[in-house]
């Protein structure tokens, strides 16, 4: 018995050394795998399996204590990342041969699943936590202590959903591509869509009232072809959740650079003549007229002549 009361006590000072781990207690296939372990390795007695059962079960104790230290929280990926390699661990260990007692191979390789743990969380809360560097998210993540998944809140930015304003110049004629995804949208729990919308020219981006929506579909990237002077102005792009929440906003606006050929030209006029000009002309046809006049006079009265004296 005193060995086995050393080991015992060896254990208890060795989770109590300050260490990070957090959520394996929380993993089925872990428990199943250590139970699994402990019914079916040969050569053992019955007290070295209540020894045994009680190592693990104060390691599941120390690994919700110790999950603490970094925040006690795990995403999916993270766990299962840590879970898989823990899994492939402890079955090259055991196959291992030992020399020591199996209570102290145990304690081996839970101290190493210990450090697996604490390599991926320590990527996790440095890298996976809350990436979003903008906008608003609901991060599906483990409570450790609970063992339950809920949505932590992620929220960064001034305004919160705002993720910055783009220049975009494209001559009259060409294409334009609008593209609004961020690497952090595909961690959204749910369905999602883009919303754009138009504003030929806003003055306050966040006014509502100066925006119409163009389209809402599931790409975050949109094409505008032939581009005409009329399409330029801010466009606006929004991540909607299934609840219609605004996760993320950000604008584009466009400019769009007329052709040479298609600017407008001046058409030139014929210049407009004095009018003294056409005071001449109207003389001459006056004069013209009283000529006309005169040679009928004549005629008719040359002609009533010649009839009088032919009688």
């Amino acid at each position: 018995m005193a060995p086995r009361c050393v080991l015992l006590c060896c254990f208890w000072l060795l989770c109590a050394v300050p260490c990070v781990s957090a959520c394996l207690q929380c993993d089925r296939p872990i428990l199943h795998m250590h139970e699994d372990f402990i019914a079916t390795v040969e050569g053992i007695t019955i007290q070295d399996q209540m020894d045994l059962k009680q190592i693990v079960q104060h390691a599941y104790l120390t690994y919700q204590e110790t999950s603490e230290h970094l925040r006690g929280l795990v995403d999916p990926t993270t766990l299962y990342r840590a879970q898989t390699e823990y899994q492939s661990e402890f079955m090259r260990h055991w196959q291992e041969p030992r020399m020591e007692s199996i209570q102290w191979h145990m304690i081996k390789i839970v101290e190493k699943g210990r450090r697996i743990l604490q390599r991926h969380l320590e990527v996790f809360v440095a890298e996976g936590l809350c990436p979003n560097k903008c906008g608003l998210l609901f991060q599906s993540v483990m409570n450790c202590s609970s063992c339950q998944y809920s949505l932590h809140t992620c929220l960064s930015g001034t305004p919160p959903q705002d993720c910055g304003e783009f220049l975009l110049n494209a001559e009259e004629g060409e294409q334009v591509v609008f593209d609004c995804f961020l690497p952090w949208h595909s961690l959204v729990v749910g369905q999602t869509e883009y919303q754009y919308s138009w504003s030929q020219g806003a003055r306050n981006f966040s006014a509502e009232d100066d925006y119409e929506v163009l389209v809402v579909t599931e790409d975050s990237k949109i094409v505008l072809n032939q581009l005409s002077l009329r399409e330029q102005g801010v466009y606006r792009c929004l991540l909607l959740d299934k609840k219609r929440t605004a996760l993320s906003r950000m604008y584009f606006i466009l400019t769009v650079i007329p052709l040479p050929s298609s600017t407008l030209r001046q058409i030139p006029m014929v210049p407009s003549l004095p009018r003294s000009d056409f005071i001449p002309a109207r003389l001459h046809r006056d004069t013209l007229l009283k000529i006309v006049a005169i040679l009928t006079a004549l005629s008719m009265s040359a002609s009533l002549v010649l009839i009088a004296y032919f009688r």
